[in-house]
This record gives structure tokens, C-alpha cells and sequence, in this order.
């Protein structure tokens, strides 16, 4: 669990680099931001040592270089979508990510609701957001995009974008999520400043699939894992075989849409003057300076793609996720041979649910689970539901006492606290009373003001971050949102097969 596999600063280093050669090309570059820009926590899982906000730290070396414009689809805003990562929906997600670039210290330039044709929700959010001090544009869907060419490089089409101005050398453009339009927004404000004479180029800014690995490289294959449930796949960029005779791993989406994005360009700017012959060549992305240990990120590309086939056997069951999503994995954890149980805590927590089982003291309403958590020493501490406690909550208590040398049958919550919360939860008709991860740690905290035991335990919590549970049941919102909080990495098991 502590093995590092990749350097930060080396990376740091490397990307910041490439971006100033980019931009030294052109008068303003426009980056089109690829994946998650404030907390990658899928790239912090597959190369260990990579700091999640590790993007965040590249526009801060390059602060005085940079804007920022950040798009959102109207669509999506409408339709109320969920965004992934932090469960919010996509106009919620949107003002949580402005607040969080506000946070340190980066500064949007404008916001770009795009694809608006309309919509009451994208209107109600441009009003707030234009009420705290945003530059909000609302810009209309292009008729024809991206097939019509001649129709989309035209007054008619990029034309009736609105020009967003900006003055730094480098503009990054990001959003909560693909959908977003960024691409369609770099694309046309290159128009816009071919118009006005400037000559501004276009760059994407990519992590993953990381181009000179392997096609097959279990760090690639991660990438496949996690974007499974839209289809996502790697390949050998023809583009790029075509034009160097050297291979290049790029992805179906960008292979597929460069014939179209390259005809666009050159359209918009003329042949050749961008010198992009491939996919390959749009992206700067140097992840691989940053590797230091290749078979260490192997191994934990390896985990990742096991936890995302938990993660969408769980959402296939629950219907928030096509089958297909699972077949695609299930094709992958058979081709690098994983199995289920390769996830460590995988066993542990089933043989806990085995043990309550036998239990008086264990179980809730004749319902048992049981939990497993590996902490960052590799060692694995189990817990099991009871009346009291979920078994998310028992696993963490129990943890925290591991780490604090805290004896294991020290009560840190008083008993009769716990069951004051039950009698609460059992008045207000929330079914089961037991204490989830959420209720947990709240009680824990309070418990800290006055049990110096108690305050000894919260102080490692920190130390959860990062670490791998696995649950024999799907568990709770309560539980959920308190894992979330603590960085910890869950899966669960879904008892009946999916048919």
C-alpha cells in the first residue's frame, strides 16, 4: 500500500514544459482540459505518488500565463444528470467546482453554458452565477455540428458563438464533465481570433490513455475500466502509424472525431500551419516522465480495474448503468486474469460476515454484514453490523483504534449515546437505527470533547485516506457520504446474479 510508482514533481515539471513549447507556437493557445481537473482520484489510485491535484498545481505554475473558461451543457443542466464523482447534479456540480478554483486562488474568466437552446434550469443558473460576479455566456447549439463543415466554419455557425475575450497567452478550457463543450468552445474562439488576424492554436491537455505505454499495458487498461460505462476503448492511433511509422495509444472517441476536428482546423486556420497529423500530436500529456516504478502502477491499474467491476455490477443491478458497461469489464478482468478476490479485502470481509453470523450480539433485524478495510500497512481490520453500529462504522472504529494502539474493547462512543441516537432514528422512522458512517463520526467527534481516548482515535482518521474497504451488502447514503468524506475507496457485493 505505501509502494510509490510515480513522481509528481518530475511529471510537474514535464507537462508544464511541453505546455510553454506549445504556447510559444502561437499567439494564444486554447487547451482543451481532458478528465478531472480539481481531484483525480482515478489517476491518484492507478499511479501511486501522483498527487490528486496535480493538474491544479500545472496552472498554478503557470498562473500569470493563464485563463480559465469553464463549460457546462445546457442539457444536462435540464435534464437534472448526475454528475459521477461527486454525486451532485451537473448545475450543483458546477458551483461546487467554481468554489473550489476560488479556494486557491484560480480565477474563472467566464463561464460558457453551452448547447442552450432555451432552458429554464441553464437560465436559472446563468442568473445566479452572473449575480456573484461571473461573466456567464449563454451560446446557442450549431446546426449541423460536427458533420457540415462549411456550415459550422461560417458566420452561421462558430459566428454565432459569443467571443469570449481574453488577455493571458494560455487559455485553459475545462467543465464538470465530457458533454460539456469544450471542445466546440476552443474551436470556435480559434474562429473568432482568425477573424480578428491573431493567430491562436489548439492543444488538449490528457492523462489517460498515457500514449507511449503499451496498447496492453495494465495502466491503460485501467482507463478502459473506468470509462466502460460510456464505451470508451484504446487503440493504436492509425493517424499517427500513418504519419511517424511509431505507435501511439490514443482512444475510440479522439480517433474517431479527428478527421472531422482536422478538416474543421484546417478550414478555420489553413492546412498544416497547427502541424497535427494525428491525434496523438493534439495532446500534451507526459505521464510516462513521471513513472518511477512501472510495475508497482501496474499492480494497483490491476486493482482499480477489479474495484470498477464492483462499482458497475453494483450500478447495473441497481439500473443506473447499461449492462454492457459490465460485459466490457468482465471481457477485461478475464484478459489480465482477475478475479474478484485478487481485491484483498475482498475474502476478509466475507469471512467477517461469515463469523456474524454465528454471533448473538451481531446482525440488526436478521440482517448481517460484514466490512473489511486494508490500512496503508497492508494490515486488514474487519467489522460487523450489530444493533449499535453499521458495519462500515464498526470497520472504521475499529481501524482508528489499530492505528491509535487503542485496546479493542475500549468503548469510545458510551453505549448509552449510541442508543439515544437509535431511539432518535427509530422515532423519526428511519428504519434500520443503527449508526452509519455519517451518524458514526459525528457522534465520535462529540465523544473527543470529553474522552481523551476518543480524541486520541479522531486524530488518525486522516490516515483512512486512501484505503480500500470492501462491504458484503450495498451500503446506505449515511454510509456512502461518510466514506466519501474520508477518501476511503468501497465496493460492495450484490448478492443475486444479474440476469
Amino acid at each position: 500500500m505505501n509502494k510509490i510508482g510515480f513522481d509528481t514533481d518530475k511529471y510537474l515539471k514535464a507537462q508544464t514544459e511541453e505546455i510553454l513549447k506549445r504556447a510559444e507556437k502561437f499567439d494564444k493557445l486554447y487547451i482543451e482540459f481532458g478528465g478531472k481537473l480539481y481531484y483525480d482520484g482515478h489517476a491518484s489510485r492507478v499511479l501511486p505518488g501522483y498527487e490528486p491535484d496535480a493538474k491544479i498545481k500545472v496552472l498554478k505554475g503557470l498562473r500569470n500565463k493563464v485563463a480559465i473558461i469553464f463549460c457546462v451543457s445546457a442539457k444536462q443542466i435540464a435534464e437534472g444528470q448526475i454528475h459521477g464523482d461527486s454525486g451532485l447534479t451537473y448545475d450543483e456540480a458546477t458551483k461546487m467546482m467554481l468554489d473550489q478554483l476560488k479556494s486557491i486562488g484560480l480565477s474563472v474568466k467566464a463561464i460558457s453554458i453551452n448547447l442552450f437552446n432555451g432552458e429554464k434550469a441553464a437560465l436559472g443558473l446563468a442568473t445566479y452565477l452572473k449575480n456573484i460576479g461571473y461573466d456567464v455566456y449563454l451560446q446557442p447549439e450549431i446546426k449541423g455540428y460536427p458533420n457540415n463543415v462549411d456550415s459550422i466554419v461560417s458566420e452561421k455557425g462558430y459566428g454565432k458563438i459569443n467571443y469570449i475575450k481574453t488577455e493571458e497567452p494560455i487559455v485553459l478550457i475545462t467543465g464538470p464533465g465530457p458533454g460539456s463543450g469544450k471542445l466546440a468552445t476552443a474551436l470556435a474562439l480559434l474562429y473568432h481570433d482568425r477573424k480578428r488576424k491573431r493567430e491562436s492554436g489548439y492543444a488538449k491537455f490528457e492523462t489517460f490513455p498515457i500514449w507511449d505505454l503499451p496498447l496492453d499495458n495494465e495502466i491503460n487498461a485501467a482507463y478502459e475500466a473506468a470509462t466502460a460505462d460510456i464505451g470508451d476503448y484504446n487503440l493504436i492511433d492509425p493517424f499517427h502509424k500513418r504519419a511517424y511509422n511509431k505507435e501511439a495509444v490514443s482512444y475510440n472517441r479522439d480517433v474517431d472525431a479527428f478527421p472531422i476536428v482536422d478538416k474543421i482546423m484546417e478550414k478555420i486556420v489553413g492546412k498544416d500551419i497547427l502541424g497535427y497529423k494525428s491525434p496523438t500530436d493534439m495532446c500534451i500529456n507526459m505521464v510516462k516522465e513521471g513513472i518511477i516504478d512501472e510495475d508497482v502502477c501496474k499492480e494497483t491499474a490491476r486493482e482499480e480495474t477489479i474495484r470498477r467491476y464492483f462499482r458497475y455490477k453494483e450500478e447495473v443491478f441497481f439500473g443506473k448503468t447499461r449492462k454492457e458497461a459490465l460485459l466490457r469489464i468482465e471481457r477485461l478482468m478475464n484478459k489480465y486474469n482477475l478475479k474478484e478476490t485478487d481485491r484483498k479485502v475482498v475474502s476478509s470481509a466475507r469471512k467477517a460476515l461469515k463469523e456474524a453470523l454465528k454471533q448473538e450480539d451481531k446482525g440488526c433485524k436478521g440482517l448481517y454484514v460484514g466490512a473489511a478495510i486494508e490500512l496503508q500497512n497492508g494490515k486488514i481490520i474487519t467489522g460487523k453490523n450489530s444493533d449499535l453500529l453499521h458495519a462500515t462504522s464498526a470497520a472504521i472504529i475499529n481501524a482508528t483504534k489499530e492505528l491509535a494502539n487503542v485496546p479493542d474493547d475500549t468503548d469510545l462512543i458510551h453505549r448509552i449515546g449510541i442508543q439515544k441516537v437509535n431511539e432518535v432514528k427509530r422515532m423519526s422512522r428511519q428504519g434500520i437505527a443503527s449508526l452509519n458512517v455519517e451518524e458514526m463520526l459525528i457522534a465520535l467527534a462529540f465523544s473527543s470533547t470529553f474522552n481523551p481516548t476518543a480524541d486520541k482515535v479522531v486524530e488518525q482518521l486522516y490516515k483512512l485516506k486512501g484505503c480500500e474497504m470492501h462491504l458484503t451488502l450495498p451500503s446506505t447514503p449515511g454510509d456512502r457520504t461518510g466514506l466519501r468524506n474520508l477518501g476511503i475507496n468501497v465496493t460492495v457485493d450484490i448478492g443475486p446474479e444479474i440476469k
